[in-house]
């Protein structure tokens, strides 16, 4: 079970203790599914929490989009299965709804019971507060009738002398302008309401600009409500009709499927599917439907799917087999309900995908790691494969990436990352290749360390070659494979004809996992190192300047070029020093500013070598990027 916690993913979600009978013993609710079940197995835990643990045989759990959906399952799930020590920890009550009354004037309202008779309800909300603070908002920006009983009558109430009720009750609105405001009301929480929203932020800037800051809070704490009642929920709503939600996710010939059954608006379970295939994703569908649905009992009106392919025969297969009216609905485009039917199916993919993620951690991706034996003739199954990726702008930050998978799997504890210092300022991705491999193996085999099985690099045959002379320098021999973008070609050393293989290969489908891996973790090192440069003022660099002074340069001279071209009187006025200290900084500027140039002259000649203009443009666009964080105009590279 620790294990199970442990590779729980980051997401919010419900699970479920079963004990060894399979009986639910626990549901709970997480923010952070692996975070929550970790902290079972650490630390001391009171008796309760131990006697759970001790009872207890397996976890399983179902992911949702956020936390306010978890709140929802966890309380559908806890009254289906009735879990033994969920007793003393919940009341069994149900969320609070809003309820807009089916009446000539309507009501708006809090309450917990959902009767059939026409009126329109919106949640539930398990942030009982939040609703009554965005009930209390509406009662002040729409004037609604606030009476429990509806009865004509000769003189309003108070209400209506303080502009808070437009007295339907004496006339004095017609029922269209009255329904109008509970339309308004409505599209807010459909998620349609931009004008109502806009009108809530005037109000409150109006308020704040006339010092009235009590009517601003108000208005905020408003729009602050709003935003939680407009978070859709996936788990539960109002519609009495039964339907599924059927999604799935693939790696090779691995295929999940995830069935969300939703039985009188509450989701009833979630099931989940593994299958192995080789047909095309358009096929699996149909496939799995004709699997799935064996009786007509199961059928429920409606199935909702994302891929139009093969529906309309199944839609006949369905009619035929079974006399069955259910409906197949791609949900793929705008329709009634359409987020509220997009977010269930988004839940049941963020389902099926985390399934896969488990049937490959739990296997292994060995079947991957024996076709990639037999693609590239290795002597030995590549158990442990390293990968390298270059990044950088224009020459700029230059960083190498070295991610570590073990057993088709990705191993962080081995991810490392180099700051290149033989292509700082120049494009040469050879070169950088051909130092981060030497720093690496050179290290391991100093350390005796355990060496890779594959290294793989992103790249063609150019890089591959680069990898490919370290280590016969070094006297190892390790393969090497370079998978290039364009094509998802694979290149070996000095073969300049690469290996293509079937876009369905379990063996591609690992390299292109490594080589994502290696971009992303070069990437997000080179975007840090940007960042902090760019945070650094260059007149911070400069002798005696302390935070003060550096303001005082930045408003007078901007850049460090125009103080290199000042005179030595002006540095003097600027900062209050004398001459000598004066002349000393300015010393300092024009070395300073002279290397600069220096700088963006190789790495402009480098550019211009390696005439890339993705390379350019990208080098351009960094330089506008510091000059507009700096507040100056950008300067020509």
């Amino acid at each position: 079970m620790h294990q199970t916690a442990r590779k729980a993913p980051d997401s919010s979600g419900v699970y479920l203790w079963r004990n060894p009978q399979g009986t639910v013993i626990y549901v709970g609710k997480a923010k952070n599914l692996k975070n929550r079940l970790c902290s079972y197995f650490s630390g001391n835990k009171d008796i309760k929490t131990r006697i759970l643990i001790s009872r207890a045989q397996s976890i399983e759990y179902i992911t949702t989009a956020n936390e306010y959906e978890a709140f929802l399952l966890e309380n559908n799930l806890i009254k289906k299965y009735s879990p033994r020590y969920n007793i003393d920890l919940k009341d069994g009550k149900s969320y609070p709804v809003l309820r807009v009354t089916n009446e000539k004037f309507p009501r708006v309202f809090k309450t917990r019971q959902v009767i059939q008779d026409g009126s329109l309800y919106f949640g539930p909300f398990p942030d009982a507060g939040a609703l009554d603070t965005f009930i209390d908002t509406l009662y002040k920006l729409y004037p609604l009738r606030h009476c429990k009983h509806f009865t004509e009558r000769d003189y309003p109430c108070l209400y209506y002398h303080i502009g808070r009720c437009k007295a339907p009750c004496c006339k004095k609105i017609d029922k269209d302008s009255y329904n109008a405001f509970i339309g308004e009301i409505s599209s807010l929480l459909e998620g349609k309401g931009k004008e109502t929203e806009q009108k809530l932020e005037r109000q409150m800037k109006e308020a704040a600009a006339s010092l009235n800051f009590e009517k601003a809070a108000r208005i905020r704490d408003g729009l602050r409500a709003l935003m939680i009642m407009q978070n859709q929920n996936v788990v539960e709503d109002f519609s009495t009709e039964d339907r599924d939600y059927i999604a799935f996710w693939r790696e090779g010939e691995l295929a999940s499927f995830t069935v969300l059954k939703i039985r009188e608006g509450k989701v009833q379970g979630r099931d989940n599917y593994r299958v192995t295939s080789l047909n095309e994703d358009d096929e699996l569908m149909p496939e799995f439907i004709n699997a799935y649905y064996t009786e007509d009992s199961e059928l429920p009106p409606a199935i909702y799917v994302p891929t139009q392919e093969g529906l309309d025969f199944m839609q006949r297969w369905l009619r035929e087999n079974f006399k069955s009216q259910t409906k197949i609905v791609l949900v793929a485009e705008p329709m009634e309900n359409f987020p509220r039917h997009k977010a269930a199916l988004d839940m049941a993919l963020q389902n099926a995908k985390e399934d896969i993620i488990r049937r490959l951690r739990e296997r292994g991706d060995i079947p991957a790691l024996q076709e990639l034996k037999e693609e590239l003739r290795l002597k030995n199954l590549p158990v442990r494969i390293e990968g390298f990726d270059i990044a950088h702008i224009g020459g700029k930050f230059p960083v190498a990436s070295l991610i570590s998978f073990y057993n088709g799997n990705p191993d962080k504890k081995n991810y490392r990352y180099f700051r290149l210092k033989s292509t700082d300022g120049i494009i040469d991705d050879f070169q950088s290749m051909r130092e981060a491999a030497t720093r690496r193996y050179t290290r391991l085999l100093n350390d005796g360390d355990e060496l890779p099985d594959l290294i793989l690099v992103d790249g063609g045959i150019g890089q591959v070659n680069a990898v490919e002379d370290v280590l016969r320098a070094l006297d190892l021999d390790i393969p090497v494979a370079g998978l290039a973008k364009r094509d998802e070609e694979i290149f070996r050393p000095g073969d300049s004809t690469p290996i293509s293989l079937p876009k369905r290969s379990d063996a591609l489908r690992l390299l292109q996992r490594v080589r994502d891996e290696t971009h992303r973790f070069a990437t997000s090192r080179n975007q840090r190192l940007r960042t902090k440069e760019n945070v650094v003022s260059a007149f911070a660099a400069l002798p005696g300047i302390g935070p003060k002074r550096e303001r005082a340069l930045i408003q007078k001279f901007v850049t460090i070029e125009n103080l290199a071209a000042a005179q030595e009187a002006q540095v003097a006025q600027t900062l209050g020093v004398k001459a000598d200290k004066a002349a000393e900084i300015l010393m300092a500027a024009r070395r300073l500013s002279q290397e600069r140039n220096q700088k963006k002259e190789a790495q402009a000649l480098s550019l211009k070598e390696a005439g890339s203009t993705k390379e350019i443009a990208a080098h351009n666009e960094w330089i506008s990027t510091l000059a507009l964080q700096a507040g100056r105009p950008a300067e020509e590279p």
